[in-house]
Order: structure tokens, then C-alpha cells, then sequence
């Protein structure tokens, strides 16, 4: 179920038509971060996070939820069809790494917003990620490599994301377990 490159397009002009916040990969990263490390993660969360007023039309809403949805079930998936949300790869090396390094901040942003008090300071692989996430998010066509060696870099750095958000999402599982009542509590 991996999301369609195309519908990066629909989600910025939607977002751009509900004066959102940010752009459509950051919107998407910090929807992934969240469900990768929140408990109970809520479409209405999300929206309070990237609409000014927290609310779409009916339209809007429609392809936010489908958006939030496909997200949230490709990440669960044993598969690993999880896909960052990002621009076609017609578009220009320079706004397509752009996009890549303001989807890389939201992701990161929306791990903030959990009990997970530092992220960077997570152990071994999951650390390790969240470091390199961090890195990528200051990425930039490199003018004095080839087109083709920017293509080849970019290419990677997606891969990476993809299963480094996948690892993430597995290994931050317990994050988002609901707290056990203590037994012998009634209410």
C-alpha cells in the first residue's frame, strides 16, 4: 500500500488552500513522527498540528484523513510499504532534497511531541537513526557532484528514511501502548 509519489502534489495544494502551517512533507513527517511515538494518535491531533484553526473543509478533510490513514496502516504493515511523502522525482533535484529535509524535521518534531523526552539520546540502531534523521534535514543538492550523483544520493537518503522510520515505528512500539491500570482499581 505505498503511498503514490502524485499525491504529494494533491496534499501541498490542499494544505496550501487551508492555509496550513507547513508544507506537505513536513505535514507528513510530523504526522509519521507522531504515530510512531504517541499514544492513541488522533487525526484531530494532527490537524491542530498543521492547521492554523486545528479544522478543513469537507474536501480537505477527506484527503487529510485518507493521507493519515494510509499512513498509519502502511506503517503497521509487515511488508515495510511505508513512503515518506515527497515530491515526484520529475521534480528538481534541489526541491525534491528540500522536501526531504522538511520531512526529516517534521518526523522529528513529531517525536518531540511525545513522552519521549530526547530522542537523540535513544540506544544503538534507534539512536543512531534519529541522529542521521537529524543530519538529513540540512540535506542539499551538492552543485559540484553530477545530476546523476545527486540522483544516486538522494535515492539513498530516501531508502534510508524509509526503513530507518520503519525501524523506529517497530522498536518505538512500547511508546505507544496506553498506560496498564494498576490492578485492583476499579472507577
Amino acid at each position: 500500500m505505498r503511498m503514490q509519489a502524485a499525491d504529494y502534489e494533491q496534499i501541498q495544494q490542499v494544505l496550501s488552500r487551508e492555509h496550513s502551517l507547513t508544507d506537505a512533507a513536513e505535514a507528513h513527517g510530523t504526522l509519521t513522527g507522531c504515530l510512531c511515538s504517541t499514544v492513541a494518535y488522533r487525526f484531530e491531533d494532527w490537524m491542530l498540528e498543521i492547521l492554523p484553526d486545528g479544522s478543513a473543509g469537507p474536501a480537505a478533510t477527506q484527503v487529510l484523513l485518507d493521507l493519515f490513514r494510509s499512513t498509519n496502516v502502511s506503517l503497521g504493515e509487515a511488508q515495510m510499504e511505508f513512503a515518506p511523502l515527497l515530491p515526484l522525482d520529475e521534480e528538481p533535484i534541489e526541491a525534491r532534497a528540500a522536501a526531504l529535509g522538511a520531512w526529516c524535521q517534521g518526523f522529528l518534531y513529531g517525536l518531540g511531541t511525545s513522552s519521549l523526552t530526547d530522542a537523540t539520546v535513544l540506544p544503538g540502531d534507534v539512536g543512531e537513526v534519529v541522529r542521521d534523521l537529524t543530519e538529513i534535514t540540512h540535506v542539499a543538492a551538492d552543485n559540484a557532484e553530477s545530476l546523476e550523483s545527486n540522483e544516486g544520493a538522494y535515492a539513498e537518503l530516501v531508502e534510508f528514511v524509509r526503513a530507518g522510520v520503519q525501524l523506529l515505528f517497530d522498536e518505538l512500539e512500547p511508546l505507544r501502548r496506553e498506560p496498564s491500570r494498576p490492578e485492583g482499581l476499579l472507577h
